[in-house]
């Protein structure tokens, strides 16, 4: 793990140890005040995977059926945080056969073993409520065939962690791991004996938290889609057990719920899936809909932004477009710079997207999957509509984004031939004197999608600074591309003279790409960064690439079903099986 970098967080984290010691040394007992139900949704394939011994965190694949998780943990600091939190129980209980039990069991009497004592690592907030939470919800998996003084164990382990929430949440910086470790104490309040106590002051917290970090629109400030997911998944799950244990749910925390849904709604593809930005993957197969089923929210969300996100839909077309600047400050140490990017779905299969999150592949994936070539918009050569700039100030050296856009403009206007999205953002200005212009058109039947980008000079200062990098740039121009990022799935091909590309989906679909001929089009290599998966999985993007040489440059280009292609067609092709051993 990161060792803290300024003195406000070496005491922190000296705090963390001090309380983990003094709890791992009470004198505690209790029980299950009733049989808790799981309410976290694993993979099936990953829990076969850890069960045969193949642990995969982060990129990283260690073999090894005789090792202990807590071994990896020990050797691979990268990925201790992600294994102390216990998830990786969802899998195995997914599986739930004998042998996913005894590795779940052997593995966290393992954890009581190694780190039980508090002088040892996982004992933060944010990673001990996840943790909490995985191991009631997985309770009487866990307990399965164990003798008494097992249970008793087992049991105290989690009353001891319970206490060190209860004294450690209100340092924790306002977030989703704030709100891990406040609903870890609720949890465990409502769920063990003797811990009732630890409720008001975390329920209050939380209330509080529901106020302060989720906005009027249900957004939050680091814009990450798989984050506010978690986010509300942590109320549902609060909000139920409050309720089955008698206890009233706060007005704010119900508010809460109430904005989240419709965002994340209009954040959804037509496959189910999330939209990647800004750190955040698609999730998993069926989590969002549970989430949004779960909070009893109904109803389509209202027009007009959500989150900063514009969403286009039509037919059985879907299209997600970044709409906002980006996050900024603290809260986008995950930000990317994908200012104007989109992606786009037909039906349960996704067509144009972002390569996503590399922070699972390690640090140069990381690095490489914030910039902006990684996105699905466009951009000049060479620069980023946004930078990444070192920051001492938190417990790892983090990149946070630095030279955003300060103009970001986003609108939606819905008319009888369909849906238009114009989005304009200035981050190229300082530079170049450039700001880009993007127009995105679906039309009613969703069939097709008209783009239009545009790289212009707004007034005189901007022509100032553009014949500046003009000279700097020499006759060549200053070249830029517009980037699109293709699924795997799709399988493209350069047709009617490289003047077009035809792009088939496993559902026997067929879309056209064309543009007017003012950029050269081309087939290039790309990645696509997902999450469950040992490394990248190659793809394709779709390229127009040119030189702006005038104050004003243009490219219209158009995406658009095949004349054979009907509007519906039944999708029965599975997905591939995760390549988590290759």
């Amino acid at each position: 793990m990161g060792q803290p970098q300024t003195w406000r967080q070496r005491r922190i984290r000296f705090m963390h140890r001090v309380h983990a010691r003094r709890a791992a040394r009470a004198d505690t007992a209790t029980a299950f005040v009733s049989a808790p139900e799981p309410h976290t949704i694993g993979q099936v394939a990953r829990g076969r995977q850890l069960i045969a011994g193949n642990f995969l965190f982060s990129g990283l694949l260690v073999e090894g059926p005789d090792l202990s998780i807590w071994d990896i943990a020990r050797d691979n600091p990268t990925v201790a945080e992600e294994i102390q939190g216990c998830e990786w129980l969802d899998d195995l209980a997914a599986v739930g056969a004998d042998r996913a039990r005894d590795r779940a069991q052997a593995w966290v009497f393992d954890w009581i073993n190694r780190y039980g004592d508090g002088r040892s690592d996982g004992w933060t907030p944010g990673i001990t409520g996840r943790r909490v939470i995985r191991w009631i919800n997985h309770g009487f998996f866990l307990l399965r065939g164990k003798d008494k003084a097992a249970g008793q164990l087992f049991f105290q382990s989690l009353a001891r962690q319970t206490l060190f929430l209860s004294k450690r949440w209100q340092v924790t910086s306002p977030g989703l791991r704030r709100f891990e470790a406040l609903t870890g104490t609720i949890y465990a309040g409502l769920s063990l004996e003797g811990m009732e106590h630890h409720i008001p002051a975390a329920v209050a917290a939380l209330s509080a938290d529901c106020q302060s970090q989720i906005d009027k629109d249900g957004a939050i400030k680091t814009r990450n889609p798989e984050e506010l997911l978690e986010i509300l998944s942590l109320l549902n799950w609060t909000a139920k057990a409050l309720t089955e244990t008698g206890h009233d749910v706060p007005a704010p925390l119900k508010a809460a719920i109430e904005r989240i849904a419709p965002t994340l709604r209009a954040l959804r593809h037509s496959d189910g899936g999330l939209a990647r930005f800004h750190g955040g993957g698609q999730g998993l197969e069926g989590r969002l809909d549970q989430a949004l089923a779960s909070s009893g929210v109904r109803g389509s969300p209202a027009k007009g932004l959500h989150m900063g996100y514009a969403r286009l839909t039509a037919g059985r077309t879907t299209l997600i477009a970044d709409a906002a600047a980006p996050p900024s400050g603290d809260a986008s140490a995950d930000g990317h710079a994908s200012t104007l990017g989109f992606e786009l779905t037909s039906g349960r299969r996704p067509l144009i997207v972002n390569c996503g999150s590399g922070a699972r592949f390690g640090v140069e994936w990381r690095r490489a999957s914030r910039a902006t070539p990684s996105h699905s918009t466009m951009m000049i050569e060479g620069v980023s509509s946004s930078h990444l700039a070192s920051s001492m100030a938190s417990s790892q050296a983090e990149e946070l984004l630095t030279g955003l856009p300060s103009l970001v403009r986003g609108y939606t206007i819905e008319d009888t031939q369909g849906r238009r999205l114009e989005m304009s953002q200035n981050g190229y200005q300082p530079s170049h004197g450039l700001t880009h212009a993007r127009i995105l058109h679906v039309s009613a039947d969703g069939r097709t999608v008209d783009g239009e980008d545009i790289l212009t000079t707004l007034d005189a200062a901007d022509n100032a600074i553009f014949d500046k990098a003009m000279v700097h740039a020499g006759p060549i121009g200053i070249p830029y591309a517009v980037r699109f990022h293709l699924h795997p799935d799709v399988e493209a091909t350069l047709d009617m003279g490289a003047t077009a590309v035809a792009m088939r989906l496993k559902s026997g679909e067929v879309w056209v790409f064309r543009h007017d001929g003012q950029a050269k089009l081309s087939l290039s290599a790309s990645v696509y960064l997902q999450n469950g998966r040992l490394r990248p999985r190659t793809t394709q993007q779709v390229v127009l690439s040119g030189s702006a040489m005038a104050y004003a440059t243009r490219v219209r280009w158009s995406l658009a079903k095949a004349q054979d292609t009907p509007n519906a067609v039944r999708d029965l092709v599975k997905a591939d099986p995760m390549d988590v051993v290759e």
